[in-house]
């Protein structure tokens, strides 16, 4: 019994120092700066946790000047920021489609009082009769998503399982198809933020024009901007050269999104620090097509109002104009104060938010800033990375002291008590939960593994009446342990 024992805490103690060299490595803001040296110090002092950072872009305007700098690595191979290395901008574009909508109105094209069904006559269905301005400003009462299918929710569950990119199979017609399908609900005339009802604007305004989404938004609003380094990408081959590769603040790398059917909502558009300084400045002097999309028209709730797409939050005594964005890799935020004629750009590789920094950089109080970052549901990372690398040896344990046993049930144990493993290593949110538990739980799954192999030469292949059964139990079990694994490490 005691040389047992022995035996079990070395393999604990071996498992543990590889599990050591592989816990999970969580990016931290690295030292490289360029750009404005001065304007790089200030966030980096403004990033209060640079845990959970890999790398920043930033850029302020201050009396019509703009200072950028780049801060930390743009990928895990360490090659730095710069103040033109293109970042994921997710729902900032959402900016970009409301500018798109006072630009045309100011044009006379459209009137933000027109229909949907007279912008875009092809849609059919209740939401023909929603207007523009609704649209642009989530007044209209249609959901968050509409994906139209089963198999696209199940594609989009998939692919947030995987890391991968969930609106690949969504187009312009899949867009129209779902407006078609999609009756405004009781919320309308409340701003309900909505990803699919800023895409259906988006796709309004360019089948108004003629032209499609990306070629409207670089003829009215980038191209007289000079933002040259602004892009759509609806297929992986359009993705700009030298971009930031983006992660989760734990670590793990994701998909870039790519699609055009909610490209007007975000997916994606890519953009520099630079690029969106010369937006952020133009629309603060007014000058930028469709700047009046700034303007605050509704209410959100007693602090924030919105526009087209910009929103207006108070602060204490200070009024910022904003719009964030959020993809599975990146973080955006663009933001400017009419009083102080300061605007800001924070652009970051992981999914760790970047609000405080840029409210910071515009001189609200640490505070209230850190108050305004989005609420995350971090239990659910908390949760995945405990349960996940702890299950898999206590079930194994569990397993190989069981006294009916045998060698195809183990097996299928000790898989699972791997994969376990893995799909901690993965899907846990180490940037929370400390990164040395990883290595216990492999120190676990180790023991239980040792003991499975000492009950090995003693146990039958198959204990069962009918042992095709539990060989076929077994064989899913096993597939469904592979397919889990490869979902994440892939």
């Amino acid at each position: 019994m005691r040389r047992t024992t022995v035996t079990a805490l070395v393999v604990a103690l071996i498992a543990g120092l590889v599990g050591v060299a592989l816990m999970p490595r969580v990016p931290r803001l690295g030292a490289q700066t360029s750009g404005d040296r001065d304007l790089a110090a200030a966030a980096r002092s403004a990033a209060s946790d640079p845990s959970g950072h890999r790398g920043l872009a930033v850029a302020l305007v201050e009396n019509g000047r703009i200072r950028t700098a780049g801060l930390g690595d743009r990928d895990p191979a360490g090659r730095p920021v710069e103040p033109g290395t293109p970042f994921e901008i997710g729902s900032v574009t959402k900016a970009f489609t409301g500018m798109l909508l006072a630009d045309q109105a100011a044009a006379g094209i459209v009137h933000p009082d027109d229909t949907l069904g007279a912008t875009w006559p092809t849609t059919t269905g209740p939401a023909r009769d929603v207007t523009l301005a609704e649209l642009a400003s989530h007044r209209a009462g249609l959901p968050r998503v509409a994906l139209g299918s089963p198999l696209a929710w199940a594609r989009m569950l998939w692919s947030n399982v995987s890391g991968g990119n969930p609106y690949a199979a969504q187009d312009v017609d899949t867009v129209r198809a779902a407006a078609d399908r999609a009756t405004p609900g009781d919320g309308r005339g409340e701003v309900h933020y909505s990803n699919f009802g800023v895409s259906v604007l988006g796709h309004a305004l360019a089948a108004k024009a003629g032209v499609a989404y990306p070629d409207l938004l670089q003829a009215r609003l980038l191209r007289p901007l000079g933002m040259t380094a602004t892009v759509v990408a609806a297929q992986a081959d359009g993705l700009p050269a030298e971009r930031a590769h983006g992660s989760r603040a734990a670590g793990r790398p994701l998909d870039p999104w790519t699609g055009a059917g909610y490209a007007p909502a975000g997916t994606g558009a890519w953009s520099t620090a630079e690029d969106l300084a010369r937006l952020a400045a133009a629309t603060l002097a007014g000058t930028a097509s469709g700047a009046d999309a700034a303007t605050a028209r509704f209410r959100e709730d007693g602090d924030t109002r919105i526009g087209y797409g910009w929103f207006t939050t108070r602060h204490g005594d200070r009024e910022v104009v904003w719009h964030n964005g959020a993809t599975s890799g990146f973080r955006s935020y663009v933001g400017f104060e009419r009083a102080t004629g300061r605007a800001v750009v924070v652009l970051g590789n992981t999914d760790k938010g970047v609000e405080p920094i840029g409210l910071r950089l515009l001189g609200v109080p640490q505070e209230e800033a850190e108050a305004a970052a989005p609420v995350a549901p971090v239990w659910i990372g908390i949760g995945l990375a405990v349960t996940f690398t702890f299950l898999g040896g206590l079930s194994l344990l569990g397993t190989a002291r069981r006294r009916e046993l045998d060698r195809v049930t183990l097996l299928a144990a000790t898989v699972w008590g791997l994969a376990y493993l893995a799909l901690g290593h993965r899907m846990g949110d180490w940037s929370v939960v400390p990164a040395w538990l990883w290595p216990v739980g492999a120190g676990l799954s180790a023991v239980g593994i040792a003991q499975a192999a000492a009950r090995w030469r003693a146990l039958p292949t198959v204990d069962a009446k009918v042992p095709w059964r539990r060989v076929l139990s077994v064989a899913s079990s096993l597939v469904a342990a592979a397919l889990a694994v490869a979902a994440v490490v892939a």
